[in-house]
């Protein structure tokens, strides 16, 4: 689940295959916020202004980002936020070196100062420990050759949505959306992102009440043991097998790959190439996290609770198996539960991974020795009873759910 933060709300990320990005929330009273992400087509002209003000809020990125690095490495205060906006963007328009700012709305640039004021906020608290997860270094300069570029407008910026249902930017014009389901209130936000294989991609935050949403509730729940031959084994005995989408495009990925690798550094079929690339990517990208979005929506709909074992991604990505890992996308799909159960009243339970789920018989409660991974199926010593590994990890996972959840009530 990607949180909104203050300083850091609108750090984007459009995960769905049908241009619609997982909600990202965040509880403000009773109010969620939720960001859904649509995919855009601007016209030849708009793409330039586009490109524009992408460059134009890179610059202000940039420079901002210069002094502060300057005034560190002398030893003085870093420059407030006041002070940056009033040196490069209202004093810069004036010179002849930085006229062109006024060409893109102000927003756009003072956005581009909000995100860097961010960045360092996480950067100062990875170095003090207050911040969760792994370690956040010093911003670096943004550049044009980045896979992603951004800009984003707030309420000030005088955007909308025009009857006809287009996304109307100011210094930029009415956008065609490819809507894919109506938005739930009014959106406070819109940020602008290009991906490196050239698509456009417009991504609003909205507020919507949790109340709404919360699904009635069931008497049922369910163990899952994630896996790589079968994606999910259910406790109920159902499996669901690993699409495998980024071994079955692994052909096509080499051949664009071998002809990226051949084209002139400075040539234009260079570029063209690297975007197919960059597509061919992006659309196994994409298989992948819509067949995690309907697998975990299935599931919550269908369950009161669930339990699933918190895997060790890191260190699984670091063994022979790391590129079948890294396909299977676990902490994805984990993440999409988590979020999707908040949001619909449901509850997810994470078992520790150090719990034995493959050793213990589901049956008696025997424990057994460790087995390896070749070993998919054992007869317990104690009780006779002859189980499928996944399978009983699967049951022994929804019972120590359960045993956790009567726990912590």
């Amino acid at each position: 689940m990607e949180v909104i933060i203050p300083g850091d709300r609108e750090r984007l990320s459009v995960i769905s295959g049908l241009y619609v990005s997982g909600p990202c929330e965040r509880s403000y009273g009773r109010l969620v916020q939720l960001r859904y992400a649509f995919r855009i087509e601007p016209g030849p002209g708009q793409r330039l202004a586009l490109s524009r003000a992408f460059g134009c809020a890179r610059v202000v990125f940039n420079d901002c980002l210069r002094a502060r690095r300057d005034a560190r490495a002398a030893g003085l205060p870093l420059p407030k936020s006041a002070e940056l906006s009033k040196r490069f963007i209202t004093e810069a328009k004036k010179t002849p070196d930085r006229s062109w700012l006024g060409e893109v709305s102000a927003v756009v640039l003072q956005q581009a100062l909000r995100d860097l004021d961010a960045a360092y906020t996480n950067f100062f608290a990875s170095l003090k420990g207050t911040r969760k997860g792994a370690k956040v270094g010093e911003p670096r300069m943004r550049s044009k050759r980045d896979s992603r570029q951004a800009v984003r407008f707030t309420a000030n910026a005088r955007w909308s949505i025009t009857a006809d249902g287009k996304l109307n930017l100011p210094k930029i014009g009415p956008v065609r959306v490819r809507w894919s389901r109506p938005l739930p209130s009014v959106p406070s936000t819109v940020t602008v992102i290009k991906d490196a294989a050239g698509r456009y991609f417009a991504s609003f935050v909205v507020e919507t009440d949790p109340a709404d949403e919360i699904l009635p509730s069931l008497d049922t729940d369910q163990g899952i043991d994630l896996g790589l031959a079968h994606f999910a084994v259910m406790a109920d005995g159902s499996r669901v097998r690993s699409p495998r989408f980024l071994r079955r495009a692994e052909k096509k990925l080499r051949r664009e790959q071998r002809r990226l690798s051949r084209k002139d550094k400075r040539s234009n079929s260079r570029d063209r190439q690297r975007v197919k690339v960059a597509r061919a990517h992006a659309k196994v990208a994409y298989a992948r996290k819509d067949f995690h979005h309907k697998l975990s929506t299935k599931l919550i709909r269908e369950n009161q609770a669930i339990s699933v074992e918190s895997l060790s991604v890191k260190g699984l990505a670091r063994t022979r198996l790391a590129k079948s890992v890294h396909d299977a996308g676990w902490s994805a799909f984990v993440d999409m539960l988590a979020y999707k159960a908040a949001r619909y009243g449901r509850t997810l339970t994470k078992v520790d991974r150090a719990f034995p789920s493959t050793q213990i018989c589901s049956a008696c409660g025997h424990r057994d020795e460790p087995k390896p991974l070749h070993v998919r199926a054992w007869t317990c010593g104690t009780c006779g009873t002859r189980h499928d590994r996944d399978w009983n990890a699967g049951v022994n996972i929804k019972h120590e759910g359960r045993r956790i959840r009567a726990t912590a009530s």
